[in-house]
């Protein structure tokens, strides 16, 4: 007779399966793929309207916070709506005046100061060299086939031709962002309302509010949650490049703030960035190393201690998935989608735990 921990291993689980349910009619999965693809294809080609509209519902639940906090103050909740988006692009603005003299300085910097890298980065020569041996044979051995007309989606003004576009495309789309989060923050709830005042049963219209309601809160911690410690990054990085000597904090600090949002390759991107500014400033060779290796320890503190021990398990992520979901929005809007694919897979994670029928993917999103 098995004992009591036998026992508990044995229904452990069936209690699991238990709490996320499966569907057991394979149509149920046809059905949800069919739908998950229309999806996606309205997405891709409708990406002009449905870009801003996400951004939008972003920054509706990211403001969210400061909006009750204004009501609390008797402002309508009109003003206060007004007033929350204009402080956004006054400062996205003043951000954009501060940083714009900088960095026109280091551009100009570019022309004398990569030979000055080249010649510091001799020692990796034999390295490069090899490299360089090994994809010339590689591009002799298929020189017999078949040779290809157009660039191909890692050639380099491939991809840069998918960033601009994709910065294009978020440019454009700022005004109707801007329309449809004014209009979202003055709504309010009177969509959930008449969606609530539509079914048929009051257990259906209490779970519905409960659900839309811990929907929204989580989100909005999440999404507050990431952008304060991107932020605290940024003010983080600004003292290193002050403390460092490399000079222009602000806009080295603005840089790690934006690329923050960017999973895995923001990080990477922004220590090349510091490796290069550091190079360009400093003379002795690994002193030139140190701001882009502190901000990697500032990375790795924030990344891998703080904001999972803030956003606690629930919110946790599966980084194969993290990653997958990276290069799928990055390939489907470009930049745009790849600042909003860990918000999207977070946001995605948190709906499919709160509705049962969706737990198991949720369960499978979880780190």
């Amino acid at each position: 007779m098995p004992d009591s921990d036998q026992q508990l291993e044995i229904e452990a689980p069936e209690e699991l399966l238990a709490d996320m349910p499966l569907p057991s009619d394979a149509k149920t999965f046809f059905l949800g793929g069919i739908f998950v693809f229309l999806m996606l294809t309205a997405a891709y080609v409708a990406s002009e309207i449905v870009l801003p509209m996400i951004f939008a519902v972003m920054l509706n639940l990211l403001m969210q916070p400061a909006l009750r906090a204004l009501e609390r103050l008797r402002a309508p909740r009109a003003l206060g709506a007004l007033l929350l988006i204009l402080v956004v692009i006054a400062t996205i603005v003043g951000l954009g005046a501060a940083v714009s003299g900088p960095a026109e300085t280091w551009i100009a910097k570019l022309p004398e100061g990569i030979p000055r890298i080249l010649e510091r980065l001799r020692f990796l020569d034999a390295p490069i060299n090899t490299l360089r041996t090994f994809l010339a044979a590689a591009n002799s051995f298929g020189a017999a086939g078949p040779q290809r007309s157009s660039a191909g989606p890692l050639d380099g003004g491939a991809i840069l031709s998918s960033v601009f576009a994709g910065t294009r495309s978020l440019a454009s789309g700022l005004f109707t962002t801007v329309i449809f989060l004014y209009f979202l923050l003055v709504s309010g709830d009177s969509f959930l309302r008449r969606l609530v005042e539509v079914l048929p049963r009051f257990a259906s219209k209490r779970q519905a509010v409960d659900i839309s309601q811990q929907i929204g809160h989580d989100i909005s911690a999440y999404l507050l949650t990431i952008t304060l410690m991107n932020a605290l990054v940024g003010a983080a990085t600004a003292l290193v490049m002050w403390w460092t000597g490399v000079g222009d904090p602000v806009l080295w600090g603005t840089v790690a703030f934006i690329l923050n949002y960017v999973p895995i390759i923001g990080p990477a991107a922004a220590i090349l960035i510091f490796l290069f500014a550091g190079s360009l400033t400093i003379t002795s060779t690994w002193q030139a190393l140190l701001p882009a290796a502190l901000y990697g320890a500032i990375h790795v503190i924030e990344g891998e201690t703080v904001t999972p021990m803030l956003l606690a398990r629930r919110f946790t992520l599966n980084p194969v998935l993290v990653v997958f979901s990276f290069v799928f929005w990055f390939w489907l809007w470009g930049v745009p989608g790849a600042i909003l694919s860990a918000p999207i897979l977070a946001t995605t994670k948190i709906v499919c735990d709160r509705i049962r029928p969706l737990a198991a993917l949720g369960h499978i999103l979880a780190s």
